[in-house]
């Protein structure tokens, strides 16, 4: 793992705030902000691509490109999602998400550089999860562990027009921000569209 001194400020804070941007036409556009309110990250999902491919920039006018989440897979409920700094071309690690168990629940398993799974995340509650996915209006929770320690947890805001997720972080050294920051952009990217 990077040390945390060698990443991008942007990467150090303890909260993060996604935000779904509501008109985007083709393709999705997520705002990622501190605890200040400040914008530190925004996301594009390239539009008419059978692959999964997100960028991540440090702001909207996409003059600095920082991470790119893609997928080799072709439309698979179960792909792996791998993380890449594009500032220094370092693999970061990658992203699973479990498939068939993640209809009913959420489930993520999230993997070093080196290949090794060292955490997941998943949905805190059975019961929300089994609503959500029939009424929209039903806010999700998360929570990502490593060694069966709370890592950080993820909370939808209720808002029936606008997806929000706060992520707190707790622990910043059992998993590299940078694939922190990847999870939540695919929670917003990914995850909503089974509803």
């Amino acid at each position: 793992m990077v040390a945390k001194k060698e990443l991008d400020p942007a990467f150090q804070h303890r909260q993060y705030m996604f935000r779904r941007k509501v008109f985007k036409l083709f393709g999705g556009a997520f705002h990622v902000y501190d605890e200040n309110g400040d914008v530190c990250f925004y996301s594009k999902q390239k539009a008419f691509k059978l692959k999964e491919d997100f960028r991540v920039y440090s702001d909207e006018s996409q003059t600095q490109e920082l991470l790119t989440i893609k997928t080799p897979q072709i439309l698979d409920i179960g792909a792996t999602y791998n993380v890449q700094d594009v500032t220094t071309g370092e693999d970061v690690g990658a992203l699973r998400r479990k498939g068939l168990k993640s209809i009913i629940k959420d489930e993520w398993v999230i993997i070093s550089n080196e290949g090794q799974e060292i955490g997941i995340l998943k949905e805190t509650s059975l019961a929300t999860a089994l609503l959500s996915r029939f009424i929209n209006l039903i806010p999700q929770t998360y929570t990502i562990l490593a060694h069966d320690r709370e890592v950080a947890a993820i909370k939808q805001h209720f808002n029936p027009f606008v997806l929000k997720y706060t992520m707190t972080i707790m622990d910043t050294m059992s998993i590299d921000p940078r694939l922190l920051v990847a999870a939540g952009i695919l929670l917003a990217g990914i995850e909503r569209r089974q509803q």
